[in-house]
């Protein structure tokens, strides 16, 4: 059963011009489009599909700083400000609630590993996070039958609700002046003078000089029509909820081989902790050495699937005139099926750990497409092959949380503002200047 976000209803007229066009209508598309229409900038967002119909609407709706890559700390801390003011600020509800999130521990291997995180990036970052003993963990996530060694727990962590939040997002940003177009995939860009001067969309022309592409999973191709290399492959989360259950747990939590997250209708979001499905797609052979050292820093949370989505792919267009129909208008929704086998080991684990859970309802299970750089880290960049053009993709799982702080970033960056955090742990070009960027092992 495939997730209904909340509805967004398109402008009825495509505009003539803007100054800028945001490619993509997912938490950061939409993020990006508030921030510059409350500065007063004539901006555009274009979605091939529905407002946060792919992987904005599909995660776990985490909004957390703890166990982050160090380089996106200062970004997230931005976010998660963004976050807590959010409703105010559009008039409308995300669902965001600043609950905490724990990493419960059961062996002494795992406390170390949060331990490390916590030494090497909470205490430099001055992090709302501690380390807990076992007796406290079991004050702040009651009802398990495990005895836990300690826990890892941000108090300030939230969450927030997934289908709500990036059309509430769209709608804050239409009532500031943006313009918002669905059903509308952008087939690609022209250039006069050596810089952009308009996107080509399936309904017609708009002129700009400032686009902006927060494409997720699409970007890679998107840029490679342009002949502009991106290192990005997708590998499939499932996750699934619950009907309304009476549970004592309020806070996000991840052990044994789930994480949960209470929802606002009183049930929970479920996932496996670790395992996703990367499928082997034609990309997957084209850019195996750039990801490579990712697979040898963690390869066991990954399950290689070879089918249908390889011949899938392999189908759709590589190249492609702009009057010709574009792959995004063959494909408006990557809407993958979830992997019951993965879901039901979560569900097991969930049930054995807290009894609670025993008796719980399946009301919808999903999967998204989760895009991924070589580093996890995301690309917020200008583009400098082709000028006015932005990306903000890659986000490799962390995208939801991050998306407020992203889209100010991004506001800063087109506009020429001081950046609210330093741009470069996330520049395009690191991946073909010799920097050769590695994930770090993460949590």
């Amino acid at each position: 059963m495939p997730v209904t976000p909340d509805p967004v209803y398109s402008d009825t007229e495509l505009p003539k011009q803007t100054n800028v066009a945001i490619i993509g209508g997912g938490i950061i598309g939409v993020s990006t489009a508030l921030e510059l229409a409350e500065r007063g900038i004539d901006v555009t967002l274009i979605e091939k599909g529905v407002i946060a119909g792919e992987q904005s609407s599909r995660n776990w709706g985490w909004c957390r700083q703890m166990g982050r890559d160090s380089r996106e700390i200062p970004l997230i801390l931005v976010a998660l400000e963004a976050w807590r003011g959010m409703n105010a600020r559009i008039g409308a509800e995300t669902g965001f609630r600043q609950s905490g999130i724990i990493y419960l521990c059961e062996t002494d291997e795992e406390l170390a590993a949060r331990e490390a995180w916590y030494e090497r990036n909470a205490r430099p970052f001055n992090l709302a996070t501690r380390i807990v003993t076992g007796e406290e963990a079991a004050q702040l996530q009651p009802g398990s039958t495990r005895k836990w060694k300690g826990a890892l727990f941000t108090s300030e962590d939230g969450r927030a609700e997934p289908f709500m939040a990036a059309p509430a997002i769209a709608h804050g940003a239409r009532t500031k002046g943006a313009k918002i177009l669905t059903q509308c995939a952008v087939r690609g860009i022209e250039s006069s003078g050596g810089r952009i001067s308009a996107v080509m969309t399936e309904k017609g022309r708009i002129a700009c000089d400032t686009v902006v592409l927060a494409g997720g999973a699409w970007s890679r191709r998107f840029l490679g029509n342009l002949d502009i290399p991106f290192p990005q492959l997708s590998v499939v989360n499932s996750v699934m909820r619950s009907e309304p259950i009476e549970t004592p747990l309020e806070r996000s939590c991840s052990a044994g081989k789930f994480a949960i997250r209470k929802r606002r209708d009183g049930g929970y979001t479920i996932s496996h902790r670790h395992l996703s499905v990367a499928d082997i797609l034609p990309d997957s052979f084209r850019l195996f050495r750039e990801f490579l050292p990712a697979l040898k820093v963690d390869w066991s949370g990954l399950r290689l699937r070879f089918g249908k989505r390889f011949f899938d792919e392999a189908r759709l267009k590589r190249r492609w005139a702009l009057d010709e129909t574009s792959p995004f208008e063959e494909v408006r929704v990557l809407d993958p099926e979830p992997v019951t086998p993965i879901l039901d080991e979560a569900a097991a684990s969930l049930k054995d750990y807290f009894p609670v859970f025993r008796d719980m309802q399946i009301a919808q299970k999903w999967a998204g497409v989760i895009d991924a750089t070589p580093d996890a880290v995301p690309v917020m960049s200008p583009i400098g092959k082709l000028p006015g053009l932005y990306l903000a993709s890659g986000f490799s799982g962390h995208g939801f949380g991050l998306g407020p702080g992203a889209g100010k970033l991004m506001a800063d960056l087109v506009t020429g503002a001081t950046p609210c955090v330093d741009p470069e742990p996330f520049r395009y070009t690191r991946y073909f200047d010799g920097t050769n960027p590695r994930p770090t092992t993460g949590l």
